[in-house]
């Protein structure tokens, strides 16, 4: 009988990046200002106007996915699982799950900041994406690398593990160490086109809902002059019998009484022209064509061959700037295991034809095919023939 150790409980290694543990007023005092740091405005601007929250999360689905290859069966297999049940915040599995959050923070805030948590061991388990709140960069005292510094104890302080640190900024200013979010610029045009979304929905609340102004005019007989106070409110009782809702009643009167709708001589601005205008601004900054958000300007708008090289050349700039980050992960993960092996991040083909031009396309190959096939079949035989 052999006795088997007992196998060593592996702990997760604590979060370097983690908020702080102040009062409910401790922002007074561990406060520390951000240069271009804009995120509370680009999350809000996502939330109010639905095309930008649509756009970024279609380019992080364009960018499309990945897989890793090996060169040793061994490392192929051990990456293909971590790829695959990889911890992504404890509420998601797998490397493109947090490669897409990883993006969507990019895209936003212009700087996406990520950590590798190993356990006791020095293996990952899991992989966290950083508030930006909660950390702050600095450049190093060589002046080119950067120094991620953390929050925490309410003071910056450099990260005591910079190695399992993921950093990727977008189009950074010269100069400056932090990127530019992909709404850059929108501010503006998105609060013109709020502005415009506000005026028609309180323009509606004030016309929509039908408000009657109705006039009594007594005659010139004194009688009328004398009880025209009295009849009045008999005719706004009356009235406002008649509005209350349920079954339809009539209202009869006497006299020269006049009702009008309110409002009604007033017409609602015209706003589908400036809508456009500004939504059209959005959507160039965005690089999608505007039918991929929902936007049907033309009946017969489809996506033409430079718009999708143009789109293609945009994702894999995108790709360029994630392939750093996941060979960094997958290189982490190797060398925790002892492995050396080179590998390669192989992303999916890019598709952006329309799926019936791509079926017919192949369906013209295939005819074209069978016409070589059939000339080169009717050489043969007239050859036979002749010899």
């Amino acid at each position: 009988m052999t006795l088997r150790k007992k196998p060593k409980q592996q702990t997760v290694s604590a979060v370097q990046i983690s908020p702080s543990k102040s009062g409910a007023f401790g922002i007074t005092e561990s406060y520390v200002p951000f240069s271009c740091r804009q995120t509370k405005l680009y999350y809000a601007l996502r939330e109010a106007v639905p095309v930008i929250d649509a756009a970024v999360f279609k380019l992080v689905r364009l960018t499309g996915g990945f897989h890793i290859e090996c060169a040793s069966p061994y490392s192929q297999k051990m990456i293909d699982s971590f790829v695959k049940s990889v911890d992504v915040g404890g509420t998601q599995t797998g490397l493109e799950a947090f490669v897409s959050s990883y993006f969507e923070q990019l895209l936003t805030c212009g700087t996406a900041v990520g950590e590798i948590l190993t356990d006791s061991s020095g293996v990952p388990r899991s992989l966290l994406i950083a508030p930006l709140e909660n950390v702050e960069l600095a450049r190093k005292r060589n002046g080119a690398g950067v120094d991620i510094l953390t929050l925490a104890s309410g003071t910056p302080e450099p990260v005591k593990k910079p190695g399992l640190c993921l950093l990727s900024v977008l189009s950074p200013e010269p100069g400056s160490l932090y990127g530019s979010s992909l709404l850059k610029g929108m501010p503006f045009v998105s609060g013109i086109l709020l502005k415009i979304f506000e005026s028609i929905g309180t323009n509606w609340e004030r016309a929509g809902n039908i408000r009657f102004a109705v006039t009594y005019k007594p005659g010139n007989d004194s009688v009328d002059r004398a009880y025209a106070g009295e009849r009045a409110k008999q005719m706004a009782e009356q009235w406002s019998k008649a509005m209350q809702p349920g079954a339809v009643r009539d209202f009869v009167c006497a006299g020269d009484v006049q009702i009008k709708v309110i409002g009604a001589e007033s017409a609602i601005p015209e706003s589908e022209i400036p809508v456009r205008q500004m939504l059209e601004q959005i959507v160039a900054k965005t690089g999608i064509p505007p039918f991929m958000l929902g936007l049907s300007w033309s009946s017969t708008e489809r996506m033409s061959q430079q718009q999708a090289d143009a789109l293609t050349s945009e994702l894999e700039a995108y790709r360029r700037i994630l392939t750093p980050v996941i060979e960094k992960i997958c290189r982490v993960y190797l060398r925790s295991l002892g492995c050396g092996d080179d590998f390669e991040v192989v992303w999916n083909d890019i598709t952006m034809q329309d799926e019936v031009a791509l079926s017919e396309a192949e369906l013209n190959r295939a005819r074209a095919e069978k016409i070589r096939r059939d000339t080169e079949n009717e050489q043969i035989s007239s050859r036979r023939e002749g010899t």
